[in-house]
């Protein structure tokens, strides 16, 4: 009998240990993204819908700025078994901010205008349906501009003294001209030189959902359709569009969820020199 046990305690030892079936890496925050990573052939749903999962079993997710405490993951395992991983996601403040001495134009659009805004937006909302097999997205990001940082993600607008929808991405002030470089490698998905908000804008697909949008650009660089790698200059600040001065306004998108791209890359080179010279 002893035997007996003693060899099955054995068998228990050498038997594989299960691997973990979900790790999760990111900004678990309002506008926040993160990666995950699960057994190959694994099914992911988050809040009721399926997510794209490579073949290696990477997958991405954002969260809104408005984004619920709690969120809920839902894996079905190869071995036909269901999982359930809530995930908490922190809440955050926002600033707000006050532009004024715009044309009455841009802040409450004629019908002709609007006409024109429609068709922008539906382009823009063409190219966020993507959802390319590319991971592109699990690379580390570069800043596409250095510069001082004017206008935050999340922040609440007052144009002209009306309250406008929140500011979603990172305004870098910046020379018109100065270069703009990919953040990571993708496909240009949109290119447009004069859309009536945002001007100048591109659009690059970093695959699963995951894309970035660069507004009020003086000139682009590339064409639709295009494959650029981390570092390409793509195209040029400038102050097209609705603008008061030339800057990038950088934007980040998980489909139609509107994300915090500054939370994907080390903090501004001449913000750190500011700190350390005061």
């Amino acid at each position: 009998m002893q035997r007996f046990i003693l060899g099955a305690i054995i068998t228990l030892l050498c038997l594989p240990v299960p691997a973990q079936a979900l790790t999760l890496e990111g900004n678990l925050i309002q506008g926040g993204m993160a990666i995950g990573k699960v057994a190959p052939s694994t099914t992911v749903h988050f809040r009721g819908k399926a997510v794209r999962v490579s073949p290696d079993g990477l997958f991405v997710l954002g969260f809104s700025r408005d984004a619920e405490a709690e969120s809920l993951i839902e894996l079905h395992l190869p071995t036909g078994a269901v999982e359930n991983h809530p995930v908490t996601i922190e809440k955050r403040s926002y600033d707000i901010q006050r532009i004024d001495g715009l044309p009455p134009r841009k802040v409450s659009p004629s019908a002709e205008d609007l006409e024109r805004i429609y068709k922008d937006i539906a382009l823009v909302k063409e190219a966020r349906k993507k959802d390319d097999p590319r991971t592109d997205f699990s690379m580390p990001f570069i800043w596409p501009v250095t510069g001082r940082i004017s206008g935050v993600y999340g922040s609440q607008r007052i144009l002209n003294g009306k309250p406008k929808r929140p500011h979603y991405g990172v305004d870098i002030a910046a020379p018109t001209g100065t270069p703009v470089k990919a953040p990571a490698d993708g496909v240009v998905s949109l290119a447009h030189n004069d859309m009536f908000y945002s001007g100048g804008t591109l659009i690059v697909d970093h695959g699963h959902g995951l894309s970035t949008v660069y507004m009020h650009l003086h000139k682009l660089l590339v064409e639709a359709g295009q494959r650029v790698k981390q570092g390409d200059v793509i195209a040029q600040v400038g102050a097209t569009g609705r603008v008061t001065g030339p800057h990038l306004h950088w934007g980040m998108n998980w489909f139609d969820t509107r994300l915090d791209p500054s939370l994907l890359v080390p903090p501004m080179p001449e913000a750190e020199t500011a700190a350390l010279t005061q």
